[in-house]
């Protein structure tokens, strides 16, 4: 009997999991992927709850937990270099499961892992597409014109696919005011910390120790800028944006300058869609419904959402239903991420020297166990809200 095919646009998180799932459905996939190879840019993620379910029951806990990171505390220090507080995770996870994996790690496990039924074609991308009722007819840059019976956009939140069957990017982007950039450095003889964080008024540094002698860098700043993700010097972006941080900061940014590392910026940008599929086109992950890295879900989101639109696929009598049943169970959940995304935002980042004083004052005094059922409640709801 011939498997339904999927065609997939991005290699990533969702991509990947997706077709590891389809096959689970009795569905071949092609992906196609615009980079020569993986991505290897890769900022730390925290994988919990329902992404961490998915992970166990895909077989690759074990191989994650092997390359994953210990975090036991953040250490947040003013720019005078003061400790204003720490936070230790388990004191917002509790007792639930949780991976500190590098996102390049991910990829790289689910890409090893993907059955004979997925190809992979790197340096290509999607010109054209058609939905022609009984297939959805697309159109490769390479000339190639595949028909297939779904056609899955997990080409990130400013994802072509998207474009093309919702409009542009104005009508369901939502920027929430901030912007981030990630990159590596070598780690410096005086650094000991395994994650430290420089706070300021409307701007965060963070550097996590990895496991080769490097750094593992993130900003993340307040701005009613519009496209700075364009700039075409990141590095003088950066520079302007930490002029009042703690001098480690600086020295770290004229570092990263030095070794000429790639230097990623882009938006903090949530998607709102009333729907994520128009006949047989489907958004998945950030295409669908950015979370934002506030929201600290965005990866597990991408990976259990692939498993559920298999289970959804296998569950119903067409194509149609079980999109239809993947965008039910999901909604709720991706609703509540969203929403908590907003309410965190300016807690993770307060604006004016006032709001900054305060979110420290409160977070220093606060119960540990008020934070801690407040996350762990949160995350258990989710799962609960999946198993409906």
């Amino acid at each position: 009997m011939t498997r339904p095919l999927a065609v997939i646009v991005g290699a990533g998180v969702a991509g990947l999991a997706a077709a590891w799932w389809l096959d689970k459905a009795g569905w071949s996939s092609l992906i196609v992927e615009r980079a020569e190879n993986l991505r290897e840019n890769g900022y730390m993620l925290g994988l919990s709850g329902l992404g961490h379910e998915t992970l166990r029951r895909m077989g690759l806990h074990d191989r994650l937990a092997s390359v994953a990171y210990t975090i036991d505390e953040n250490v947040y220090k003013d720019s005078r270099g003061r400790e204003l507080l720490r936070l230790r995770y388990r004191d917002f996870i509790r007792d639930l499961p949780y991976l500190a994996v590098r996102r390049n790690d991910l990829v790289r496990a689910l890409a090893e892992i993907l059955p004979s039924t997925v190809e992979i074609r790197f340096g290509e991308t999607v010109a054209n597409f058609e939905d022609e009722g009984d297939c959805v007819a697309v159109t490769l840059a390479g000339g190639e014109t595949v028909r297939a019976d779904l056609l899955i956009g997990a080409d990130g939140f400013r994802s072509f696919v998207r474009q093309r069957i919702f409009g542009a990017d104005d009508r369901c982007l939502q920027p929430l005011g901030y912007y981030f950039s990630v990159y590596d450095i070598g780690a410096p003889k005086n650094f000991t910390s395994d994650f430290v964080s420089y706070a300021e008024p409307g701007h965060l540094a963070e550097y996590y120790a990895l496991h080769d002698g490097r750094l593992a860098a993130m900003h993340v700043w307040r701005d009613g800028r519009a496209n700075l993700e364009r700039a075409s010097d990141r590095v003088d972006l950066l520079r302007g944006v930490s002029a009042n941080s703690n001098p480690q900061v600086r020295e770290l940014l004229d570092q990263a300058a030095g070794e000429g590392e790639p230097i990623i910026v882009d938006s903090l940008t949530m998607v709102d869609l009333p729907a994520w599929s128009k006949g047989r086109v489907l958004l998945l992950g950030d295409a669908a419904h950015c979370l934002t890295l506030v929201s600290g879900q965005g990866a597990g989101m991408a990976l259990a959402s692939g498993e559920m639109l298999s289970r959804a696929l296998m569950e119903a009598g067409s194509l149609s239903d079980g999109l239809a049943i993947h965008d039910a169970r999901l909604r709720p959940i991706i609703g509540r991420l969203q929403a908590r995304s907003r309410k965190m935002a300016a807690v993770f980042i307060p604006e004016g020297a006032l709001a900054f004083h305060v979110r420290n004052f409160v977070m220093r005094h606060m119960p540990r166990a008020w934070l801690g059922r407040y996350f762990s409640n949160a995350i258990r709801s989710e799962i609960e809200l999946a198993q409906k």
